[in-house]
């Protein structure tokens, strides 16, 4: 699985996010046409090498007209869905925005729909954010693994005025995520940078275990002696380990959300939708709210690559104001089809095996209900006389095998 690991040593910007994808292999030209989708005016990339307490690393600039304007959540994501960009970059990039509104409207006890955005709302932060889920979609990313965030420390000056570090909505935005604080050093973390490794990354710690093939820097704007202001992106390929002959362990992500005004015709939809979008699984569970209201827990098992896509849908098709993710370990047999000649025709059959034994020979339940329709027999019997047919084969190895 193509995986990438943000090293957030010192801190995390959007901008250092964007430096680092560039020197993974995001073609810069490539970047700034695709960015061109957005149909902003008068924005330009300045990219350069520079170097950061002898680290050679890369340092990307946005330079934009000045605006008189604090953009609301609802402009930033017409500016990102009016767009010519393809669906996964467009709901990455609504989703890292979504987070940051909400992060701001729980700082200031307002609604989303009434966050100014400031300093994040501003171009530079907009081409950062999509010029970031711009450079994942072109490296191929699948899954977003982080170290711990070093936050910095002391004060620092924003639009409200003097706040400790971190501000509000950067501590909102690293709620329930491994953080720590170097001494002395300002403020490492961004929201912008915040909420881009929050949104995306799905487990937090040390490096995974991967064939490492790319390591990218990429540079703050401040030069700190004596501690390299960067950010390291390691990006390579991570695969299921084996656990035992016969299974192997994979890492997946489980999306929940509690629903309790959305109708059965409505969530069914969304179930439908889910598995179109290649969901793994997807199961309602009846469960009792505040209020006493009854309620259906909505969950989605999916590959973290089609996180963003299942999200969307999710906030798209049903009444959900919020999704929770986490990251989970499924353990799986081994698993081959094989093509079963019957009187009926072919019919598929999985199979599952244990440390080389065969476990289990089940028929695709398509196919029985194929037959089932074209011949006008019931679904039971030709269900029954496919599973006899398999015990037959089955017997007929087993003395093949004792006798061998």
């Amino acid at each position: 699985m193509r995986t990438l690991y943000f090293d957030c040593f010192s801190g995390a910007s959007g901008n250092m996010i964007l430096g680092a994808l560039l020197e993974l292999g995001v073609d810069a030209d490539a970047l700034r046409a695709e960015l061109a989708k957005l149909n902003l005016s008068g924005i330009e990339l300045v990219i350069e090498k520079v170097d950061r307490s002898g680290i050679n690393s890369t340092h990307v600039e946005v330079k934009y007209p000045h605006e008189h304007v604090h953009r609301h959540l609802k402009d930033i994501v017409k500016i990102i869905s009016e767009s010519s960009l393809n669906d996964t970059i467009k709901g990455r990039a609504v989703a890292i925005f979504t987070r940051l509104a909400e992060a701001e409207a729980k700082v200031h006890g307002i609604s989303v729909e009434r966050v100014h955005f400031h300093e994040v709302g501003a171009l530079d932060a907009i081409v950062d954010i999509v010029g970031a889920c711009i450079g994942f979609e072109m490296l191929g990313v699948e899954r977003f693994v982080s170290s711990a965030l070093n936050l910095g420390s002391g004060t620092i000056e924003i639009a409200h005025g003097k706040f400790p570090v971190p501000p509000p909505a950067v501590a909102e935005l690293v709620r329930g995520i491994p953080v720590y604080a170097s001494e002395g050093s300002g403020e490492l973390v961004t929201p912008t940078g915040a909420a881009i490794i929050s949104t995306l990354c799905t487990s937090y710690g040390v490096l995974p275990e991967m064939q490492l093939e790319y390591v990218g820097y990429g540079a703050g704007t401040h030069d700190r002696k004596g501690s390299p202001n960067v950010i390291r992106l390691m990006l390579g390929e991570t695969i299921g380990k084996t656990v035992s002959p016969g299974r192997s362990a994979e890492r997946l992500v489980v999306l929940e959300s509690n629903i309790d005004d959305a109708s059965p015709q409505t969530l069914g939809f969304a179930m439908e939708k889910a598995f179109e979008a290649n969901a793994l699984d997807c199961w309602f569970t009846p469960i009792q709210m505040k209020k006493d209201r009854p309620a259906t827990l909505l969950s989605v098992l999916c590959e973290p690559s089609d996180v963003e896509s299942i999200q969307r849908i999710l906030f798209r098709e049903t009444t959900t104001l919020g999704i929770r993710k986490r990251e989970v370990e499924r353990v799986s047999l081994e698993r081959t089809s094989e093509t079963l000649s019957t009187e009926f025709g072919e019919v598929r059959v999985k199979v599952s095996q244990l440390d080389g034994k065969v476990l289990t020979r089940k028929a695709e339940f398509d196919d029985l209900k194929r037959i089932a329709n074209e011949t006008g027999e019931p679904l039971r019997s030709i269900a029954a006389k496919i599973e006899k047919i398999l015990d037959e084969k089955d017997e007929a190895l087993s003395k093949a095998a004792a006798k061998g």
